[in-house]
């Protein structure tokens, strides 16, 4: 009996563990959602609109942006710009903010 108690709550805690994951995976931005054209938000930063955008500067993109919330060797993380959803680090918007040495 103990034995089945054991692998029921290992499976228990597993199955947690796999749904904590899936929760924490969010949707990207989408370059074309309302937010993200407003302040011009590109996946991309090499492709930011330097016309458009004279605040951008080469090396600006959002894993050196204060508002990113992930790390900086994180491929995505959140920013409060956009809520729910995920930036790309090498990604750029016109709210870039450069990070505090």
């Amino acid at each position: 009996m103990k034995n089945t108690r054991r692998v029921f709550l290992m499976t228990v805690a597993a199955r947690g563990a796999a749904l904590s994951t899936l929760a924490r995976a969010q949707a990207k931005v989408d370059e074309k959602d309302p937010q993200a054209v407003a302040l011009g938000y590109v996946a991309d930063a090499t492709k930011a609109d330097k016309a458009k955008y004279k605040t951008y500067a080469a090396g600006q993109h959002c894993g050196s942006c204060a508002l990113f919330q992930g790390k900086a060797t994180d491929a995505a993380g959140n920013c409060p710009l956009f809520a729910g959803k995920q930036v790309t680090n090498t990604g750029w918007c016109s709210a870039y903010a450069k990070k505090a040495a």
